[in-house]
């Protein structure tokens, strides 16, 4: 029997050395004669606790040992110290044979040290205790009440806490059976009370009186312990004799009654550990109502759910913060990872990371993050998106581009255009974090269809978020998207913070265009909207035309120099100058009803747009420093033909980042046709077509022969020029307009001999006269007009 005992106690080990756990320093208290210390798992370094008992082999106190490490392998709930390995080792010294058991377990610490090392006072002091006593309330009633077993020492030393700070009960050496049956024999029971401190016994136990501890209820010894370990929490000292649990000075009002009771004189008159938890005033409170609601939050309906974690975040402030941090922040990760919770869960999950260290905060609630971009429950994914910005600095890029951006990129396609703006505002976190390979070969294809999104507002913040990523795509990316994002759509756009926005991006991302590319591409496009009818987009066009003009100016002066470089001009791409011109979108209005509010920070609060269609964002930032740029040669641009720009190819063109040469790697922008949109006034109309005009080919100078000319430069000249402007944008072109009254339509250009700015010129007299012909001089000679007509021909051929 002994041998198989031992077997039992032993385990698997057969000595310290093959122990699979490092032993280390020792706490400062533990019950009776065991010694309590840190330990580590030699496989993965996981902390535990180790107990351990030294004696000689008839010790009484190791016999007892062994029956605490049969009893602990035995019962399992989770207020009960949870084991996990046991041996036990002997070593001969002499004639002497000493034995030594150890006990793995979860780790833990002794409950007198952990209130010291929490120092809890007032209000949060007695809501931690009635917690911690509501726990090992639960343990004694589960041993007395459903096992029929006597713990027997329930006191101070007996209980420890967990890491999430939940107290449990372990010091079963004295555990035994409750047999009331056999009344005329003392048998096994309690057989090592002896080693219980005299102060913890109940009068029938300090005297041994065996009939009257079977005739009682089992759980009345219990029940005294219970008794004994409120006086100690909350008196704060060890109880050294029975007669101070008479001092009631330090016990709650609201639990001295049921104090009183559990340390009744009379065993069958004391109160059941089941009742003092269902019936105690003292027990209900907001920290034991909230843990206890989410250890049960499975049973719960979706609406008390919803009603609890939209309280949660509010509730938190006034419950302990050590408590909520180690205790109802693991309950509520775990809640949300495995789809207890809902998505109004996830703001007190956040409130509740905040206050945990950078660390800590890595290790506790990204996982759950990442794993909750799984979901396809769209109010989880607005949770996520709204609070991206506290936990998206948090993340690796190797977590972003391979498992968070290609569960947030479905949002780009959602039927929501509340998801799709949200969707769209957080790139600018997770920008910085992806690779170049995922900017060019999957997030501006999306950029480019949202840059024709039915809804204003979208399209407008899409110029936004292309200004203030630039700095994050690659050179040959930059030279391919910025200009033609910002000139063929966004200054072409019907609503006028979209066109507000595309001249400020191109003002904060100036340091990324070369002086060609400023006086073909650029300068044409933002003068003409100097005359736009919207008074916000006219000031922001006067401050863009400024700065280009500047950096042209400082080009031409270092060309004067001698000194053509680009290295001291122009200003570095800030595009910090860009928040969000525009609100959440109003699910309720039209696309054409939205308009922006003013212009904020990436971070400002959400809010609906009003139904003003002329309002405007405020001036997002004011003209951009001056930075260098670069060009590669200092001749002078008068006396040379211009030169075909580098990011001149269509639209959004096909990217250089490196990618493998397939069709999937191209960029969106020149696969995606703009969508129908509203009817743009005449003004805007007129600045439309201005925009539309190729950029010509410098004459040759008036010096040189017409024979000369005319034999340095082809024929053809002339027309490729004009090719190779149709094909700017022709890509991402708008189809051919069904009528021509069609707002963006974004057709071919008008023939050279047709008069380019005859949509703008002032209107025509009153008198119904012959026009010009595109060829003067030439053709058949037209009939004489009346004097008024000559007079009106000499006017127009003069302007």
């Amino acid at each position: 029997m002994f041998k198989f005992l031992k077997g039992v106690v032993a385990g698997s080990g057969t000595g310290v050395k093959d122990l699979p756990y490092n032993i280390g320093e020792p706490y400062s208290s533990a019950w009776g004669s065991w010694t309590h210390s840190h330990g580590t798992s030699k496989d993965d370094g996981s902390p535990v606790s180790i107990f351990s008992l030294s004696g000689n082999v008839q010790d009484g106190h190791i016999a007892a040992g062994r029956n605490g490490v049969k009893r602990l392998r035995t019962v399992r709930h989770p207020n009960i110290l949870s084991f996990l390995h046991s041996t036990e080792v002997e070593t001969h010294d002499g004639s002497t044979t000493k034995v030594t058991i150890y006990i793995v377990t979860e780790p833990v610490m002794p409950l007198s040290e952990k209130i010291k090392e929490l120092g809890l006072d007032g209000k949060q002091r007695d809501e931690y205790y009635a917690w911690g006593l509501h726990q090992i309330a639960k343990a004694v009633s589960f041993l007395n009440n459903d096992c029929k077993l006597i713990h027997a020492n329930v006191c101070l030393a007996s209980v420890v806490v967990t890491q999430t700070l939940d107290w449990k009960l372990h010091a079963f050496d004295v555990l035994s059976e409750f047999d009331g049956n056999k009344e005329g024999s003392a048998g096994s029971m309690l057989q090592y009370a002896w080693l219980v401190g005299t102060q913890y016994k109940p009068m029938e136990l300090a005297k041994s009186d065996w009939v009257a501890i079977r005739n009682s209820t089992p759980w009345a010894i219990d029940s005294w312990g219970i008794g004994c370990l409120i006086y100690e929490i909350f008196s704060g000292m060890r109880l050294t004799k029975t007669e101070e649990l008479r001092n009631i000075a330090s016990i709650p009002k609201s639990l001295l009654p049921d104090y009183q009771r559990l340390l009744s004189s009379m065993p069958s008159k004391r109160l059941n550990t089941s009742k003092l938890i269902e019936n105690s005033e003292y027990f209900q409170n907001k920290l034991v109502d909230t843990i206890h609601f989410m250890e049960v939050l499975s049973l719960k309906d979706s609406v008390e759910k919803d009603t609890f974690f939209r309280k949660l975040p509010t509730l938190s402030d006034q419950l302990p913060r050590q408590i909520v941090l180690k205790k109802i922040l693991p309950l509520l990760a775990s809640a949300l990872e495995f789809g207890s919770a809902g998505a109004p869960a996830l703001t007190a999950l956040m409130k509740m990371g905040s206050w945990l260290p950078p660390e800590e905060f890595n290790f506790k609630v990204l996982p759950t993050i990442v794993k909750l971009f799984t979901s396809n429950d769209r109010g989880t994914r607005v949770a996520l998106l709204q609070h991206i910005d506290q936990y998206g600095p948090s993340l690796s890029a190797q977590t972003v581009d391979e498992q968070v951006y290609p569960q947030i990129a479905t949002g780009f396609n959602d039927t929501s255009a509340f998801l799709r703006e949200l969707t769209l505002k957080s790139i600018l976190v997770l920008a910085p974090k992806l690779s170049q390979r995922t900017m060019s070969g999957s997030l501006l294809k999306y950029l480019s269809k949202l840059q024709v999104d039915e809804e204003p507002a979208i399209r407008t913040n899409t110029t936004i978020l292309l200004g203030n990523m630039a700095n994050y795509l690659n050179e040959g990316t930059r030279k391919r998207v910025l200009i033609n994002a910002f000139t063929v759509r966004a200054l072409r756009d019907t609503f006028p913070p979209a066109r507000g926005a595309g001249i400020m991006a191109l003002c904060a991302t100036s340091s990324y265009y070369d002086v060609t590319e400023i006086a073909t591409r650029i300068l044409p496009n933002v003068v003409v909207l100097t005359i736009d009818p919207d008074s916000d987009v006219r000031s922001k066009s006067f401050q863009a035309v400024d700065q280009f003009l500047q950096i042209v100016k400082q080009y031409n002066e270092k060309g004067d120099t001698g000194d053509a470089s680009m290295t001291d001009l122009g200003a570095p791409g800030n595009s910090s100058l860009l928040g969000w011109a525009m609100s959440n979108l109003s699910l309720k209005g039209k696309a054409s009803e939205q308009v922006p509010v003013a212009v904020g920070g990436s971070s400002a609060p959400l809010a609906t747009t009003s139904s003003d269609t002329s309002s405007v964002v405020d001036a997002v930032a004011t003209t951009a420093m001056l930075t260098p740029l670069r060009t590669s040669s200092s001749m002078d641009l008068v006396d040379q033909p211009v030169p075909a720009s580098p990011t001149s190819t269509d639209g959004w063109g096909e990217l250089e980042n490196g990618l493998d040469d397939h069709d999937s790697d191209k960029d969106g922008w020149d696969d995606i046709e703009p969508l129908e949109e509203p009817k743009p006034s005449p003004a805007l109309a007129n600045i439309q077509v201005a925009q539309k005009r190729p950029v010509a080919q410098p004459k040759p100078a008036l010096s040189q022969p017409k024979s000369a000319a005319s034999s340095s430069q082809p024929k053809s000249t002339v027309r490729k020029a004009k090719d190779d402007d149709d094909e700017l944008w022709g890509s991402i072109a708008a189809p051919p307009p069904k009528t021509t009254s069609k707002a963006m339509s974004l057709g071919a250009p008008k023939t050279v001999d047709d008069d380019l700015w005859g949509a703008i010129a002032a209107p025509p007299p009153m008198t119904k006269a012959k026009p010009l012909s595109a060829g003067r001089g030439r053709g058949a000679k037209p009939a004489a007009p009346k004097l008024g007509a000559q007079r009106i021909n000499r006017t127009s051929s003069g302007m």
